[in-house]
């Protein structure tokens, strides 16, 4: 179930200290305040979720339908419009502000984010593949995947086979990491471990759907 959710900046990662003076590598989110440009309800769009917008942009930027749709809510234009899927939008209306201190310290969330794009790569980078032998009659083909199909029967290879192509660039959802601390003054989150996505990505955090807060 996802309680609540946010669009939050990666800014990279560091390190703090815990309370028992132990190093915890956690990533930096900027997570400015969040405001509800729309709110999704299952009897009217079919399921829930709100629409937000952050940061700021020119008006002059922006399309006509597009400062239309913010003028309805009274919302002043952002960087871009982002849907967050929460299952109760009931406290929620149009207008309303979501800051970074919606989550606190010790809560679990999942983080979703595209991932670095690592161009075309070979089956061993993009799928783990060990390679073939170093020796014994292996000639040049020491990173090749090898055989890839059949012969007469089916002819052909099956879609879905592992081979070399392009990697990364995907959406990617990293599950169940720990808010180590939140400045909401300075707009901030410290997520323990790692988020996917490049430095000044976009990132949804939101409480996490399969593990237990504590």
């Amino acid at each position: 179930m996802v309680a609540k959710a946010i669009v939050g900046e990666k800014l990279g990662m560091t390190q703090v200290w815990d309370d028992e003076n132990r190093v915890v590598p956690v990533t930096v989110l900027k997570v400015e305040s969040c405001r509800i440009v729309q709110v999704k309800r299952p009897e009217t769009d079919g399921y829930s979720a709100l629409q937000v917008t952050y940061g700021t942009q020119q008006a002059d930027r922006l399309t006509q339908p597009q400062l239309g749709h913010l003028n309805k809510a009274g919302v002043a234009p952002g960087r871009k419009l982002v849907e967050l899927r929460v299952d109760d939008v009931g406290a929620y209306e149009a207008g309303q502000e979501i800051g970074a201190d919606v989550f606190n310290g010790g809560e679990l969330v999942d983080v979703t984010g595209v991932s670095k794009g690592k161009g075309f790569a070979g089956a061993m980078k993009r799928h783990n593949f060990s390679g073939q032998k170093a020796s014994h009659g292996a000639h040049k083909v020491h990173r090749k995947p090898g055989a890839v199909g059949q012969c007469a029967t089916p002819s052909r290879i099956f879609k879905g086979k592992r081979m070399p192509g392009r990697t990364g660039a995907e959406k990617v959802t990293t599950l169940n990491l720990e808010v180590v601390r939140v400045d909401s003054e300075k707009h901030l989150m410290l997520v323990k471990g790692s988020v996917p996505g490049r430095r000044g990505s976009t990132v949804l955090i939101r409480s996490a759907i399969k593990g237990e807060n504590r």
